[in-house]
């Protein structure tokens, strides 16, 4: 089964339409995803005009299932009454849950629950008490117990939000603005045994292990927003045959990569402190 994300279009004064067009392209002519995810920031300001672009390109993707949700440049401007309008499923509040089926390898299900993090007219990302507790029963009532249609199914938990859950090296301030209940969240996830968390927002792709869970993020697809990777890039998800999970970055119009390799050649900056 195979997932791409996307995020940070920043359709806008940044965006980069013949990176945009390339990226299509390689999707629905290569690489023919079952889901495809946009995880936020589909605009750069949330303005009318970016909203109604933003909707003509996506348009473009060819795939049955398309998941998108906003980012905390989509709810600038009054961008979070607007996102609802011209996604109303995707704009709607609280978690949402998707169940994929593989009936060719086992019965592998994938269960994808996206969670609001952003806030209007505010960089910084929140859960809130509430939707974590949501996050935290649908969570529970999904295990490698879990009956389907009397069939016992291998059971793959994703969960998708667009602020980062925990910060990456050299990313400047970003580190601040992520998610205020970070904690909480992170504790939700790995008590109910997540298998992997995705995320947008900080434009570098990057991949955390934290035991069995991974933590997986996006750079910026189409866009000049760059931050440490100067490269146009998205991501990657299959989970294969074997029941492992692979999550590689492909760059637009490039290579494609293991993330973990991103992580494994990352040397720090040195800095002159002279």
């Amino acid at each position: 089964m195979r997932f791409v994300q996307l995020s940070d279009l920043h359709i806008g004064g940044l965006f980069k339409q013949d990176a945009f067009d390339i990226m299509v392209n390689e999707i629905n002519d290569e690489l023919k995803p079952d889901v495809i995810i946009i995880s936020g920031d589909l605009t750069d300001d949330g303005l009318i005009f970016q909203f109604e672009q933003a909707r003509s390109e996506i348009k473009k993707l060819k795939c049955n299932n398309l998941i998108i949700f906003p980012g905390n440049h989509d709810y600038r401007h009054t961008g979070y009454l607007l996102f609802k309008k011209f996604f109303p499923i995707a704009g709607s509040d609280g978690p949402k849950v998707y169940e994929y089926k593989n009936e060719d390898n086992n019965y592998q299900t994938v269960v994808l629950t996206t969670i609001g993090t952003a806030i209007p007219d505010r960089d910084e990302g929140e859960v809130g008490h509430r939707q974590n507790l949501l996050l935290n029963n649908i969570l529970k009532k999904y295990d490698n117990n879990y009956q389907h249609n009397n069939d016992n199914r291998q059971i793959y938990k994703i969960v998708a939000m667009h602020h980062h859950l925990i910060a990456i090296p050299d990313t400047g301030y970003t580190n601040v603005v992520g998610i205020s209940d970070a904690g909480d969240v992170l504790r939700t996830c790995l008590k109910n045994n997540v298998d992997l968390v995705i995320c947008g927002h900080k434009h570098r792709p990057w991949l955390w292990n934290l035991g069995t869970m991974k933590i997986a993020y996006a750079g910026t697809a189409c866009s000049w927003r760059y931050r440490g990777v100067f490269e146009d890039t998205y991501n990657i998800i299959d989970i294969r045959e074997d029941n492992k999970i692979d999550i590689d970055i492909k760059i637009v119009g490039g290579n494609r990569i293991p993330l973990s390799q991103v992580v494994n050649t990352y040397e720090p900056e040195d800095r002159n402190m002279e």
